[in-house]
């Protein structure tokens, strides 16, 4: 496999990767955070206790790492000669390492600690409050960072695209400049007919060395 591909390829899982994660990220924001909102305090308790589990699964660690891994391995590729992307690249991984450092510091320790209080609680609503505003505040924040991270991986997966099909029109206009030209021929050499001669010509070499043509007087 050639460099272009691999670079093709490992830029194009990063950008799917890390747009399933913003979207992930999104959807809590403005749509299961809010309807959670709307439940009394066991309920929404004992539904964040169930959805931090099950998000615990492989399809999340993919995404959620593999975005990781796939952008530090495209920029990697990107540090050779094809470097029009490479500053989206940075930018996306600087900007997903943000998201991966909130998300470790402030929403995890939020997650662990409600599933610290159990299922038998005796102020649910203290609960609540310790937990909810803080965390849905910061998963706006995660939101709308992987999904600039997410815009620069996706921007630079189309100047990655253009500067490959430029270098592939270069490598074409190159490859037809060392090509031979075909033999051009002056018009002047190409056979015509006597009859197109003046008859100044004649017999001078413009009709091909025939004999002069007379009147005969």
């Amino acid at each position: 496999m050639t460099t272009k591909f691999l670079q093709t390829i490992t830029l194009l899982g990063a950008s799917v990767t890390a747009g399933l994660m913003a979207g992930l990220f999104a959807a809590f924001a403005y749509a299961v955070m809010p309807g959670l909102g709307r439940t009394d305090n066991l309920t929404f308790i004992s539904a964040m206790q169930r959805i931090n589990v099950a998000i615990l699964n492989g399809w999340f660690m993919i995404c959620f790492l593999g975005a990781l891994a796939l952008t530090v391995t495209t920029l990697l590729l990107h540090l050779g000669s094809a470097r029009s992307a490479l500053p989206w690249i940075i930018a996306a991984l600087v900007l997903y390492i943000a998201m991966l450092v909130i998300t470790a510091a402030i929403n995890v320790p939020l997650n662990d600690q409600l599933a610290a209080a159990g299922e038998h609680i005796t102020d649910p609503g203290a609960v609540r409050e310790q937990f909810e505003s803080r965390w849905v505040t910061w998963n706006i924040v995660r939101a709308v960072v992987s999904t600039a991270a997410f815009a620069a991986l996706a921007y630079a997966l189309v100047v990655h695209g253009q500067a490959t099909a430029t270098d592939t029109e270069a490598s074409a206009l190159a490859a037809g400049h060392a090509a031979p030209a075909p033999q051009q021929y002056p018009a002047e050499q190409a056979a015509r007919p006597s009859w197109m001669y003046p008859a100044d010509q004649v017999g001078n070499g413009g009709n091909r060395g025939l004999p002069a043509v007379t009147d005969g007087r």
